[in-house]
């Protein structure tokens, strides 16, 4: 899997933070900004749709698809 750097603002990277651990919902950053981002993904694909931008083929599958849910 290739490895990317971001730079975000640390009040970002602490609300970030709240959803990851023990007591949050993803086990590490990089889960958390996986799952964000095919989130954002999806919902880009959806508006595409609405407004009928989107390829003859479909939805673009450049997210993945991990085989498990991430919500």
């Amino acid at each position: 899997m290739p490895k990317i750097s971001v730079e975000i603002p640390a009040e970002l990277l602490a609300d970030l933070d709240e959803h990851v651990g023990d007591d949050g919902k993803f086990v590490n950053r990089s889960d958390a900004v996986r799952a964000s981002i095919r989130k954002n993904l999806d919902l880009l694909d959806e508006i595409d749709a609405r407004h009928d931008r989107l390829d003859d083929e479909g939805p673009s599958t450049a997210a993945g698809s991990g085989g498990g849910s991430d919500e």
